[in-house]
Formats: structure tokens, C-alpha cells, sequence
């Protein structure tokens, strides 16, 4: 079989690891050939193509981005779109295709195999919020560089008496902002999930004042108060209709000060969450995700995604894996709720 690869949506780290074990399995193991499209669903679109072959994916593993590069294409927005991927698909002799992305563009997978096309998909987000699987790959690094971003801020803050912000990505889910929050000992954490009480954070913060420690916040982009509004950058929307969010840090330092009296600052890691090496965790995620993914298009088992539940690497349709958003639930914040102040 000629089978085709991509990766869309923001980059992860991980995603090299993926490439590496299906070809590193496809080539040797059933004989298959490998073609990369690159910049997501630009080049199944667009017929651009890479070489991807065991010499393509050698020394991979531990690095960042992916080296098929990524974009925010979708198809489905482009007049033809879906029938342009399927004539540049049969023109290169590609037989199957597996997709590795997030809700965005494993929807666009969904979209392709209802219409014909043979795909396999695997999960991608740092935000953990794709449904069906337990775990997905980058996420534990990105939140491994966002405690240690908040243990660093802890210093500082203490140093000069005053309150630090640290807004962490999370546009509907806040996993990042829990699972970094809770590792890294902030008082409060605020997600998209639970629209806050202003008034009961600045509480927080002069609780936390009254000790010789300073408060430490930390926030998902997606976050707002009660009968609020997310915070935006700007008004575009990209080609999937999501806007950009940012600037509910910014928010939350003037509403501190203002109430406080006491100096606030925010730091906003944004894309350095996505950035750098990935973790072990991720990388043997990663890689067994990619191992499964070329075992599904290997056995003709299309239309489903390989998805992680408990220690296992199982397979869910496609359907199951985009109908919903993980999000974080009641039970789960209130564990964090209980060191806040």
C-alpha cells in the first residue's frame, strides 16, 4: 500500500515520534510505502508532497515541531475542498491516509472517510481535550514547562511582594491550567469550565498576603468571570472559526491591584507550551500511538482513531472521538479547590 501522512493543526511535541513508528513499522515490517503531505490539508489539497522514508525519520524522535509542518487548512471551508483531496489522492496512487491532529483536523478526517476515503486518525493536542482517549501526546509536556514556569514565579513573586499571573493555553478545557497549577502549588486556579467570582479570588489573594508568601494565579486563556466574557485578541478567526483568546492575565492583574492596593504582574508562556524536546511519556506515547495507527491501515481497519485507555492503546470510531470536548470536571476542580488561598 501507498499510505499517506500528515500532521495539522498547532504543532506538539510528539508528533515526530508518530511519523518515526509508522514508518519505522510500515516500511520494514508490512512492505508499505510512505508519501508526507505537508502543512496539514494544505498538501493533500495542493498535491505537496515529501519523501518520508526510514533515512527521512532517522533522529526525529526527540525533536519538537514536525518535520511535515502544519497549518490551519480546512477543507471543508473550500469550495471542493474534499472532492480536490480525493483527485490528488488517487492521481498519487495514495491508498490510505492517516491524519494526526486535533478535534479540527480529525474532523476533517471524519468528513474524508465518510465520503470514501480510507483514514486512520490519531490524537494530538496539548490541551487534553480530545474525547475517547485518556491521555493525549504533549500534553505532559506542556504542562511539565508550565510548572516549572510557576515554580520559578513563586521566587520572584515572594521576592517583591506581589501577586504573579502565569495564563497557560486552555481555550475550552483547562486541563493545563489544573494539572500545572496543582503540581506547581498555586492558590488559585481559575478554567474555562467555571466561571469565577471575582470577588472570591481577590479573597484569595489577601489571604495568601496575610502570610510571608505571595499568591500565585494561574489561568486559562479561555477563562472568565461570572456573567463575563472570554477575553480576545482581536477579531479574526482562523479557517476552523476560533477566535483568539488572551488577555484574561492582563485582566486579572489591574482587578488585583485596583482591589488590593498590591502590585500584580502577569506572564503569559503562550506558545511556549507547544515548543522544545517532548517528555518520555510523550515520546513512548507518541510512538505506540504511531505503531497502532499503522496496524489499523495495515488490517484495512479505517474510520477509527487510536486512542489511550488506562495503559492500553485501543481503537474508537471517528465519530466518538469528535462529537465532544474533554473537559475538566466538577469533581476534578474541586481537588484543586482545596489548596487555593
Amino acid at each position: 500500500m501507498r499510505i499517506g501522512v500528515l500532521t495539522g493543526g498547532g504543532d506538539c511535541p510528539g508528533l515526530n515520534a508518530v511519523i518515526r513508528a509508522i514508518v519505522r513499522k510500515g516500511i520494514p515490517g508490512y512492505g508499505h510505502e510512505f508519501v508526507g503531505f505537508r502543512d496539514g490539508w494544505r498538501g493533500p489539497l495542493e498535491g505537496d508532497t515529501t519523501v518520508l522514508d526510514v533515512q527521512a525519520v532517522r533522529g526525529i524522535l526527540p525533536r519538537g515541531g514536525t518535520i511535515l509542518g502544519s497549518s490551519r487548512t480546512n477543507p471543508l471551508k473550500i469550495e471542493n475542498g474534499i472532492a480536490r483531496i480525493k483527485e490528488n489522492l488517487a492521481s498519487l496512487g495514495v491508498d490510505a491516509l492517516i491524519a494526526i491532529g486535533g478535534e479540527d483536523t480529525l474532523g476533517v478526517a471524519r468528513a474524508l472517510h465518510d465520503s470514501g476515503v480510507p483514514v486512520v486518525g490519531v490524537p494530538k493536542t496539548i490541551d487534553n481535550d480530545l474525547n475517547a482517549t485518556d491521555y493525549t501526546f504533549g500534553f505532559d509536556t506542556a504542562v511539565g514547562i508550565a510548572m516549572e514556569a510557576i515554580d520559578r514565579l513563586h521566587t520572584t513573586a515572594e521576592s517583591h511582594h506581589r501577586a504573579l499571573i502565569c495564563e497557560v493555553m486552555g481555550r475550552h478545557a483547562g486541563w493545563i491550567a489544573l494539572h500545572a497549577g496543582m503540581a506547581a502549588g498555586a492558590n488559585v486556579i481559575l478554567i474555562p469550565e467555571k466561571p469565577f467570582d471575582i470577588d472570591r479570588v481577590v479573597a484569595y489573594v489577601e489571604s495568601r498576603f496575610r502570610t510571608r508568601y505571595s499568591p500565585i494565579l494561574v489561568v486559562s486563556e479561555g477563562a472568565h468571570p461570572v456573567d463575563g466574557q472570554m477575553e480576545l485578541l482581536g477579531g479574526d478567526l482562523d479557517a476552523f472559526g476560533h477566535v483568539r483568546l488572551g488577555g484574561i492575565g492582563e485582566w486579572l492583574a489591574k482587578e488585583i491591584e485596583k482591589r488590593t492596593g498590591k502590585e500584580a504582574r502577569t506572564t503569559v508562556l503562550g506558545h511556549i507550551q507547544r515548543g522544545g524536546t517532548p517528555t518520555a511519556f510523550d515520546r513512548v506515547l507518541a510512538t505506540r500511538f504511531g505503531l497502532q495507527a499503522i496496524d489499523a491501515v495495515n488490517e484495512h481497519d479505517f474510520g477509527i482513531m487510536v486512542a489511550l485507555r488506562g495503559t492500553d492503546i485501543v481503537r474508537v470510531g471517528l465519530d466518538e472521538a469528535t462529537a465532544t470536548l474533554k473537559t475538566v470536571p466538577v469533581e476534578r476542580y474541586a481537588e484543586a479547590e482545596v489548596f487555593f488561598g
